[in-house]
């Protein structure tokens, strides 16, 4: 047991790894001077945000309005995110709503008195919960909802295993992408008279359109999954052995027989409560390969699960009772600040960026492991523990990532012209997040950004000079001009824009001070790009094989 056992060992992540690992290098030398470098630098990184939220700091009185009460050591908390304040808020209560279901299912399970051979007697429990959850949350906006998934349902019974299946529910889904940005909030009333009656209750969460980008994700995925068990000639049913066989990828790629690609099972699957909110995402064909053959979800694996994500809140909140950055950014109190000052509220949001994403993924999925059911693990490393950038984005939102590859990426050619498609793929995925130029900017640096390790891969593979002594180290100074455009990329997108992110080069590279600061970042960054290396070695060492 040790750091790799505590921090990498999540469900459904790790395969084996066969070959020999390199010797450990953490006891060498060089190793040593690398931790102490470690020891000095991230107290300083703490320090300096921490600083910059204290009440005598001149620029205090320019943000601290959007600070509000907290509870730690008297601190004020900086919630002023909104959209981990709306997830912070109502944290009782998705915990509450969690605990109902699992209780009813409880209830439910008792009285079916159903064969233990399978879990598909519990579908239409979860699909009469759903749906009470999506009445409660958005009133008689469900009827648009509804529509919506009738119309695609029909698109993919109509098309069956015909090409122009993919066509129309990739063009569909789109529009309605494009109409419900448009249009959420359209009133009953305005469509018809008689149904203003209807607009009298909108639900605790109005705003539907906001989870209908997940939604959409999972109205593809149905229909492709159908059009391609339409497509296969031969089953491979028969070829899964033993009830609990089955892994991840087997789980998606194995299509069901005809008949449980019925409406019930399809909207069961949809609006399924426990991931309809934020995800992660499942396939339809993951989701009903876990009723017919359930996974192997132990009490102690949900246990360990929930005691993570405890941590992983109490790591939030500490952060937001003691560095005040997002109130810095959003205020752009940011004026005098040195070069340092300026790289760490860059990259404390960003680390707030990362925590508020995991945060909700974590509980929707302990929710779903609960259930019975394994989602994917959305992230699989810290933010601060990656070095490529086609590694950050498969271990970012991962289960994203494998629904972009399985529906998208695979099906426009994949590795065959890499960079297009990945340039195509970024291109969705900002639009998908948010119809702002902001995010499709952010799209496109990315696919730039990806060429030079491409570049370098090409040149140097690890295959040919592996074993040379100086590989390991042209490979950090790599990953640190990898960290470089990450760390711009996801400013722009995600925190500062186009507009702040001038202002933070201009601060570092428009002074001595700032070029000063600058070399020794990249010196730090190289010396974190070793121990970022031999940590993945470590995890070979171990039997832990991942690609991010």
């Amino acid at each position: 047991m040790g750091l790799v056992d505590l921090t990498v060992h999540i469900p459904s992540t790790s395969t084996p790894h066969g070959g020999q690992r390199p010797p450990p290098r953490w006891r060498t030398l060089e190793f040593k001077v690398y931790f102490t470098i470690a020891a000095i630098v991230i107290p300083i990184m703490i320090w300096i945000p921490v600083s910059l939220s204290s009440p005598s700091n001149p620029n205090y009185p320019y943000y601290y309005r959007k600070l509000s009460v907290g509870w730690i050591g008297g601190r004020l908390l900086d919630n002023s995110d909104a959209q981990y304040r709306s997830f912070r808020n109502n944290v009782p209560i998705l915990a509450g709503l969690a605990a109902l279901h699992a209780f009813a299912k409880a209830i439910y399970v008792r009285a079916s008195r159903a064969s233990l051979a399978n879990n598909l007697y519990l579908l239409p429990f979860n699909l009469i919960f759903s749906i009470c959850v999506l009445f409660g949350l958005h009133g008689f906006n469900v009827l648009k909802i509804g529509v919506i998934l009738i119309l695609n349902y029909r698109i993919s019974k109509f098309c069956g295993g015909r090409k122009i299946g993919p066509l129309l529910t990739w063009a569909f889904n789109v529009a309605v992408l494009f109409a419900v940005e448009q249009y959420d909030d359209y009133p009953f009333g305005d469509i018809m008279p008689p149904l203003a009656v209807l607009d009298g209750f909108k639900g605790a969460y109005p705003r539907w359109k906001l989870c209908f980008n997940i939604t959409m994700l999972r109205l593809i995925s149905f229909n492709m999954d159908y059009y391609w068990s339409c497509r296969n000639t031969e089953s491979h049913d028969h070829k899964v052995v033993g009830t609990h066989g089955m892994n991840e990828k087997q789980r998606q790629v194995v299509p069901h027989p005809e008949e449980l690609y019925s409406f019930g099972n399809y909207v069961a699957y949809i609006i399924y409560a426990p991931l309809y909110l934020a995800g992660p995402i499942i396939t339809f064909n993951d989701f009903m390969w876990q009723y017919r053959r359930p996974s192997m979800i132990t009490r102690s694996t949900t246990l360990g699960y929930f005691v993570r994500f405890l941590a992983s809140l109490l790591t939030m909140e500490l952060i937001l009772h003691s560095m005040y950055v997002v109130a810095i950014k959003d205020r752009k109190a940011w004026v005098g600040f040195t070069p340092a000052q300026i790289s760490m509220v860059g990259f404390w949001n960003l680390i707030i960026v990362w925590l508020k994403l995991l945060l909700p993924w974590r509980f929707f999925r302990l929710w779903a492991l609960v259930d019975g059911i394994d989602p994917p693990e959305n992230m699989v490393r810290c933010m601060a523990n990656n070095y490529s950038t086609l590694g950050f984005w498969r271990g970012w939102h991962r289960s994203y990532n494998l629904w972009i590859i399985r529906y998208i990426y695979i099906p426009v050619g994949g590795a065959r012209n890499v960079f297009f498609n990945t340039l195509l793929v970024f291109t969705f995925v900002a639009l998908w997040h948010d119809l702002t130029f902001r995010l499709l900017a952010w799209g496109w640096l990315v696919s730039f950004f990806v060429l030079p390790e491409l570049l370098a891969r090409w040149l140097l593979p690890e295959s040919r000079y592996g074993a040379k002594p100086w590989y390991r180290h042209v490979c950090a100074l790599g990953a640190v001009v990898n960290m470089l455009m990450m760390v711009v990329a996801n400013l722009v997108g995600f925190v500062v824009g186009t507009d702040g992110i001038q202002y933070f080069l201009e601060g570092l590279l428009g002074s001595v001070e700032g070029v000063q600061f600058l070399v020794g970042a990249v010196c730090c960054m190289f010396v974190g790009a070793q121990l970022m290396f031999e940590y993945r070695e470590e995890e070979m060492r171990k039997g832990i094989f991942r690609r991010c």
